[in-house]
């Protein structure tokens, strides 16, 4: 249960820093990203696989290129879902997906070496 709550935390924190470093990609406050961090989880785990089944054959044809796409999508509607999270286009979408994999793997990596 703690390594669940550091996780979560550690996606909230996340999406705060990824909010300081892509333009459009808005994040309100710690408590906004919380909620955030949650929607994206359960939408990660409902909606996107659905998702990747239904663009299969696209995502093979462009040598999985087109699943930066499906986690941009997933982001966006996530942000649409959460209030005090926003996100201005699909650019920032796109970049904030990017941007928020590399940071969120990064902190799980130091979360991991805490437990």
């Amino acid at each position: 249960m703690t390594h669940f709550l550091l996780t979560w935390l550690a996606t909230a924190v996340a999406l705060l820093i990824t909010a300081n470093l892509v333009p459009g990609f808005n994040v309100e406050n710690l408590t906004a990203a919380a909620i955030a961090a949650v929607i994206l989880g359960l939408v990660n785990a409902i909606v996107r696989p659905i998702l990747f089944l239904l663009t299969l054959p696209l995502t093979v044809v462009t040598l999985g290129l087109f699943l930066f796409i499906i986690n941009a999508i997933t982001i966006w509607f996530a942000a649409d879902l959460s209030p005090g999270f926003s996100i201005d286009g699909f650019l920032p979408a796109l970049l904030g997906s990017i941007v928020l994999t590399l940071v969120s793997s990064v902190l799980n990596l130091l979360v991991g070496a805490v437990d």
